[in-house]
């Protein structure tokens, strides 16, 4: 136990000191563990801040020294901020994957393969009038990067890290007064969005975000799609439209024969007794069919997202791995030895932006930028 000073006594608590560079930043850090109370705090920090040299950390900057200092890469940098913004399970295990280096790893492997690849075309080029050469090299470097680029397209294919963030977005559209904005209150488990006899009530998209079984969804309410003349309703039918066109999921609360392909069909208002028809039958107001409906979300959001624990992508990621990806098989493609070794460059360029070897400043100013304080 510690006696904390400033002129008179501040707090007794604990000291911790560990050495670099063996630490999260790998510099020499001090914590201090005082008691909890609002005035403790602000008198020991408003002491440190007197004292030369001593300033409150930036957001995100203990892990941007962690960065700098070489204790984990962008990669995993990227994943602490995940894991930071996490709210579902699944949220929580895609970031562990990212935060413990499974990117790094992956992209180290691909390094160490393209190096050889590379080597094996410089030594085509430099020596090729060698009898001692090896002339199959460059065919092997060809394989390789086949092999490569296959691997590749394999992992750009899996579900965005994005889609895991934001949520499954699951869309209710159809006719006015079809009961899309109290199945909407059924799903989300609270009266988010006005529930009226009247047709035409809702004339903006309404979202909220809902967690089932540990997976993320956005539920989106929208205006009911008719003819009309109303400059506002008209509006809201044209926001309704585009969310259907960009929905993961459509629930159509309509017509069979307007159902749009892929969509699930609701008979919506099953517990009244004039109401019959093809699709799921539900009604907002007894419950019957939700847990059904629910079910049937969560296992088409299944195959949309990524497997719980997986790797899965960032925009930046995907956008890197895409111009990777072509140099790779600008390599395979290309017969002239100089082109094939200027693309294979290019490609080891492209994994060194990806864990941060490559000058990435003003995406790094992004990144931690978007940390908490003492992160």
């Amino acid at each position: 136990m510690a006696l904390v000073y400033d002129g008179t006594l501040l707090d007794r608590c604990l000291v911790l000191w560990f050495p670099g560079p063996g630490t999260v930043t790998g510099e020499d850090l001090a914590e201090l563990h005082v008691h909890g109370g609002r005035a403790v705090i602000a008198a020991v920090m408003a002491a440190l801040n007197r004292m030369d040299g001593m300033r409150a950390a930036l957001a995100g900057e203990f892990t941007r020294r962690s960065f700098v200092n070489g204790c984990v890469d962008l990669a995993e940098a990227e994943g602490l901020g995940d894991l930071l913004a996490a709210e579902t399970e699944g949220q929580r295990q895609s970031a562990l994957a990212l935060a413990g280096g499974e990117l790094g790893r992956k992209v180290g492997d691909w390094r160490s393969r393209l190096l050889m690849a590379g080597a094996a075309v410089e030594a085509a080029l430099d020596f090729s009038d060698e009898d001692d050469v090896d002339q199959g090299a460059a065919g092997r470097s060809r394989l390789l990067t086949q092999a490569l680029a296959s691997e590749i397209v394999d992992m750009l294919a899996n579900p965005p890290a994005e889609r895991l963030r934001d949520g499954v977005m699951v869309v209710l559209a159809g006719p006015p007064n079809a009961g899309k904005s109290s199945l909407f209150n059924a799903l989300v488990d609270r009266d988010a969005a006005i529930v009226s006899a009247v047709a035409g009530t809702t004339r903006d998209r309404i979202e909220a975000a809902v967690a089932l079984s540990g997976l993320p969804f956005l539920f989106v309410d929208t205006a009911g799609l008719r003819d009309s003349s109303d400059e506002i309703e008209s509006l809201g039918i044209a926001r309704a439209s585009d969310a259907v066109d960009k929905a993961d999921i459509i629930l159509w609360l309509g017509p069979a024969a307007n159902c749009p392909q892929g969509a699930v069909l609701i008979a919506a208002k099953a517990d009244l007794p004039d109401v019959s028809g093809p699709g799921l039958a539900v009604s907002a107001r007894t419950g019957a069919g939700l847990d059904v409906l629910r079910r049937l979300l969560v296992e088409r959001a299944g195959a949309l997202l990524p497997k719980p624990g997986a790797l899965a992508l960032h925009a930046r990621h995907r956008a890197i791995l895409s111009e990777i990806l072509a140099a790779l098989q600008s390599a395979a493609a290309s017969t002239d030895l100089l082109l094939q070794a200027e693309d294979l460059r290019l490609a080891r360029a492209g994994l060194d932006q990806l864990t941060g070897r490559a000058g990435v400043e003003d995406m790094l100013d992004s990144l931690f930028g978007r940390f908490c304080i003492g992160k």
